[in-house]
């Protein structure tokens, strides 16, 4: 009987993170989840860890469960999504440029770094496409450079992550190129369309020569 109770606990604690991801439509920290549940977020994580097996185990199901190092999330299958599209009237978001994902590639492989070095490893002024990625939340300032001037760090964020359908960096394809890891990002990409809607708006950068003039936020490497 006792262990009736407890298997009919842990299964209300599994309805009550599943409601809870479903109502938010977003990652929730599993710090969030605990406090919700009265549960420390080791504990929390470890609930959302055997849900998310019974997602995914489930390839015919429409849901899927991401896991991130702090937060979890409901989300799309990839197989469904065009059916999502439809039936919600979303349009499909454009692909970022070969020079936002060269400056995101840097980042992602080398990160931090400052945009003078990303400037360095591209060979060309990056001002437009790191002030792009940073408003499009892929990347972010995460600090300063203990240097002369204390330029200003980049990293990527947990958007990035999710964006790209990875739990963690460690999850990064190989791509030690410039070049192969742009391409390793952009097929990652097209692999994890299952992205929730709130990543399905990242539109297609504008031409070069709308890129000189564009005027955006970019760190200020002083």
């Amino acid at each position: 009987m006792d262990q009736e109770n407890k298997l009919s606990e842990i299964r209300k604690i599994e309805g009550a993170l599943e409601a809870i991801l479903f109502a938010a439509g977003h990652p929730v920290s599993y710090e969030k989840i605990g406090e919700a549940l009265e549960l420390t977020p080791g504990d929390a994580k470890r609930i959302a860890e055997h849900l998310a097996e019974k997602y995914n185990s489930n390839t015919d199901g429409g849901i899927m469960m991401l896991l991130f190092p702090d937060t979890c999330q409901l989300c799309s299958r990839e197989d469904y999504i065009p059916y999502v599209r439809i039936a919600l009237g979303i349009r499909r978001g454009g692909n970022l440029s070969n020079s936002a994902l060269e400056v995101l590639a840097i980042v992602a492989y080398n990160q931090p770094v400052t945009r003078s070095f990303i400037d360095t490893v591209r060979g060309v002024d990056s001002a437009y496409a790191v002030g792009s990625l940073i408003d499009k939340e892929l990347i972010e300032p995460c600090g300063k450079l203990d240097a002369p001037g204390r330029p200003t760090l980049l990293a990527t964020t947990e958007k990035f992550l999710r964006v790209f359908g990875l739990n963690d960096l460690g999850d990064l394809p190989e791509g030690g190129a410039l070049r192969g890891a742009a391409d390793a990002l952009i097929e990652a990409e097209e692999e994890n369309e299952q992205l929730s809607i709130e990543e399905a708006d990242i539109t297609e950068e504008v031409s070069s020569e709308e890129e000189e003039t564009e005027d955006i936020y970019v760190p200020d490497e002083a």
